[in-house]
């Protein structure tokens, strides 16, 4: 029996999450589900977006499986997700993309994994004003050899354990010498232990160019925080959009996942949400257990 937190989220959240905890049960997996909440609507009871009982299931748990959130204005969080992200050192964001038959897109031979930094870079919340008039603002990257390896060792482990046969590492190496000079050489570094994955390089810029022009040629794909956030969205474009796509969220001892989609309270209660994406993240969790055969018939 595995013991995971439910959170089933705003808008909505809980009738895909509804959906795919019934197709999960039905799937054969022993799941022992931990109701709680978060997000705009724990905030409106509880008075807080993350209750404790919340984070004392996920302590036990150690994973849990998520809807979409409101993070509610003023409520002292950049985003419920961030902060789930950081006090769980969920370093790994992992965002399949992968055709479907019956949904017409531009491609119909899309099968790419971004593999992103989850817990530094740009989105490590390190930002100032630099004069009283509030005209300017500094935002400052921070990049780590240690956050790196392990996100870089992660990426190439993630593809020998799925048959995938390529590596590339996206950066910006070319004007950011020192950050992304950093991720770039650690990556270079790291290819060399992993001789059985081809390894490749390519600049931000490059990447979304040659994505859309010809997305065969990526496998799995491994940058910093905010370049991975927008690289997996740009793939979710080209697969049907973020309808579709499943995200996880991996660290050491603890694991989240989660429609990477938002609570859409404007069609909530309608009956016209897909729940594809929760379904598939729901996918991901079961593999992430073991639970193999039961994800497999999903």
């Amino acid at each position: 029996m595995h013991n995971i937190t439910l959170i089933k989220g705003d808008g909505i959240g809980p009738s895909i999450m509804d959906e795919a905890v019934k197709i999960i049960d039905a799937s054969g997996a022993k799941i022992n589900w931990e109701k709680t909440h978060a997000g705009l609507g724990a905030f409106e009871v509880f008075g807080t977006p993350i209750p404790d009982e919340t984070m004392e299931s996920i302590d036990r748990t150690r994973l849990a499986f998520k809807g979409p959130l409101t993070t509610p204005i003023g409520a002292g969080f950049r985003s419920i997700n961030v902060a789930l992200r950081q006090k769980y050192d969920l370093y790994a964001n992992v965002r399949p993309a992968k055709s479907w038959h019956g949904v017409q897109t531009r491609y119909d031979n899309v099968d790419i994994v971004i593999v992103r930094e989850n817990t530094e870079g740009l989105y490590a919340g390190l930002e100032h004003y630099l004069s009283p008039k509030k005209d300017i603002a500094e935002s400052l990257a921070v990049v780590t050899r240690a956050a790196s390896e392990r996100i870089i060792d992660y990426a190439f482990k993630y593809a020998r354990d799925n048959h995938r046969k390529k590596v590339t590492v996206c950066h910006k190496a070319n004007i950011l010498k020192y950050t992304q000079g950093l991720f770039l050489d650690v990556a270079r570094e790291t290819a060399v232990r992993y001789p059985d994955i081809a390894f490749d390089e390519k600049i931000i810029d490059a990447t979304c160019m040659h994505m859309v022009m010809d997305p065969s040629q990526f496998d799995v794909v491994v940058c910093t925080n905010m370049f991975g956030d927008i690289l997996s969205d740009l793939t979710a474009g080209l697969v049907g959009g973020l309808g579709l796509i499943a995200g996880a969220n991996i660290g050491k001892d603890a694991a989240l996942f989660e429609a990477v989609h938002g609570s859409a309270p404007d069609i909530a209660g309608q009956n016209l949400a897909n729940p594809t994406a929760v379904i598939m993240s729901g996918v991901m969790m079961l593999h992430h257990i073991g639970e193999h055969e039961a994800a497999t018939r999903i």
